[in-house]
C-alpha cells in the first residue's frame, strides 16, 4: 500500500439514528361505506387477516365451524373482531382492520360471495348493487 494511504487519518463511520414515523399526517381519502386500507388498518388487522387467509384450505374451515371460539383464540384476535366474527359483521370487520380479500374467505363460509360485501359496504341490496355494477359496465 503506498505511503499516502497509511499518513491518513482514519475515517470515523458515524451512524445517524433515523426515525421512520408509521403514522400518516395525510388526512384518508373519504369513501362513502367502507374504510381505507392503509397501513395502519394492515397493522390493526394482522391477525384477522391471518386468521381469514387460513380459511383457503378446507380442514381449517371445517376447524373454525367445529369450534369458533378455540379458533380465534388460537389467532388472538382482539375483542372488536372476536364480537364482528360472532356477529357476523362484515362492515365491523373492515373497521376492525379486515382487508376485503381475505374477508371474502371468512364470507365464503357464511356463503356470501363479493357482491354480498360490495352491496353491504354501499348499504343496498344485492341486486340494486349487481345493477348498479352492469349499468357502469355498459357503454
Amino acid at each position: 500500500m503506498p505511503a499516502e494511504y497509511l499518513q491518513a487519518p482514519p475515517l470515523i463511520l458515524i451512524k445517524q439514528e433515523t426515525t421512520m414515523s408509521t403514522h400518516t399526517t395525510t388526512p384518508r381519502p373519504s369513501i362513502p361505506g367502507t374504510v381505507v386500507f392503509d397501513g395502519e388498518q394492515a397493522r390493526k388487522g394482522y391477525a384477522l387477516n391471518k386468521m381469514c387467509y387460513s380459511f383457503n384450505t378446507a380442514e381449517n374451515r371445517a376447524a373454525f365451524q367445529a369450534d369458533e371460539t378455540g379458533y380465534m383464540q388460537r389467532y388472538d384476535l382482539n375483542a372488536q373482531q372476536t364480537q364482528a366474527i360472532r356477529e357476523r359483521d362484515v362492515l365491523g370487520l373492515l373497521a376492525a382492520g379486515g382487508n376485503i380479500y381475505y374477508l371474502a374467505k371468512f364470507a365464503g363460509i357464511l356463503k356470501l360471495d363479493v357482491q354480498d360485501l360490495g352491496a353491504l359496504q354501499t348499504g343496498m341490496s344485492k341486486e340494486a348493487f349487481k345493477a348498479k355494477l352492469r349499468a357502469a359496465a355498459l357503454p
